[in-house]
Order: C-alpha cells, then structure tokens, then sequence
C-alpha cells in the first residue's frame, strides 16, 4: 500500500493533476507543459519529478528536452487498486469490528 499512497501524494496537488489532463491528449515536452499552465521551469521540474518518483508519468530524455506521457498501466493498477478499496471483501478490516449502532431500515 506504500506505493499507492506515493500516488495519492503526487495526485493532491492542482498544478501536477493539471499535468496529468495535459498529458491525456498525449506525449509532451516540458516546454508545452510550462506554456500551458505559465509555471516556472523550476516549478515543473518539482512536479515532473514527483510524477515520475510515483510512476504515474514517464519521461524520455530527447537532446535537452524531456518528453513526459501517462505511465498507462500504472494508472489501471491505480484503478484496479482503488476498485478493490472500495468493494466488499471477505478480510476487510470492517470484519475486525462490531457495529455498535443500531441501523434501521
């Protein structure tokens, strides 16, 4: 659960979930991401670098530049993982507990 909760930290800031939509429409270098939101160089390295540290983007250095797009299979992992969070499931942790309210219908 380590690396998912990395991602969850990555995906808490505006600026980096603002990348993320960018780079749905595909394959783009750090120029068009600084033109595109009007950060500072610095400012989206800090993001690229964040993104990258949780897998949910690649980058392909090509000459100065890098070239971001969406690490896709991560984000269906990311997917499957917050589907089976989120469902019933023999050994859940709810399992541990008792209910101490009284639930009508």
């Amino acid at each position: 659960m380590e690396e998912e909760i990395k991602i969850f930290k990555a995906l808490s800031d505006k600026n980096r979930l603002l990348i993320l939509d960018m780079l749905s429409c595909g394959e783009l270098c750090a120029c068009d991401i600084i033109e595109g939101l009007n950060l500072t160089q610095p400012t989206v390295s800090h993001h690229m670098k964040i993104l990258q540290e949780s897998n949910l983007v690649n980058g392909v250095k090509q000459g100065k530049w890098t070239i971001y797009s969406i690490n896709k299979d991560n984000v269906k992992r990311l997917t499957s993982f917050i589907d089976e969070l989120t469902s019933y499931k023999d050994k859940c942790i709810c399992n541990r507990v008792k209910s101490s309210c009284d639930i009508e219908d």
